[in-house]
């Protein structure tokens, strides 16, 4: 029996410690995507728009569209962290079937919607440690996924790819 109590706790500490992670990353996101928005910036958006600013709005619209299509398809399983929810489905349809991180996908093409229409060095700099940091983030989440699904995960992985679509010819 103290052995049942004794598994038991030790399951719970290791929940605790990914939900710790798991917020530790968003908290990260989240400072990246602010710095991304108060560094200095090249300019403002003006009247009438230069190329540069058209280009930027139409990817941050482009981006904050694929979010939202995200959001909406995770439904009950969407939480703020990268840690799945208790009894939650396998998100395969929809945005999903395309990409693995619609929602890095989306937050990554709004931010770099933004830096080309009014971003300076700086925020360039801050969108590449983004990327980066995003796509470490996914490997993580994959990996809960992965624990959390086992065969119907991998099998999903195979066939879809995290960040950029798998091209049919390479499946």
């Amino acid at each position: 029996m103290d052995h049942d109590r004794d598994a038991d706790r030790a399951s719970d500490d290791a929940a605790r410690h990914v939900r710790r992670v798991g917020w530790l990353l968003v908290s990260v996101q989240v400072v990246l995507l602010v710095l991304l928005v108060v560094l200095p910036r090249r300019g403002s958006l003006a009247w009438p728009p230069g190329v540069l600013e058209v280009l930027g709005v139409a990817f941050m619209v482009g981006g904050l569209t694929i979010l939202l299509m995200s959001l909406i398809t995770m439904g009950a399983a969407l939480t703020p962290t990268p840690v799945p929810v208790d009894g939650a489905a396998l998100r395969t349809a929809g945005i999903y079937s395309v990409v693995r991180h619609p929602i890095y996908v989306g937050l990554l093409i709004a931010a770099l919607g933004f830096t080309i229409a009014i971003g300076s060095l700086s925020q360039v700099l801050i969108l590449l440690v983004l990327c980066v940091f995003l796509y470490a983030k996914s490997f993580w989440e994959d990996r809960l996924l992965a624990e959390r699904h086992g065969a119907t995960w991998f099998d999903y992985a195979d066939h879809v790819g995290g960040f950029v679509p798998h091209l049919r010819g390479n499946r």
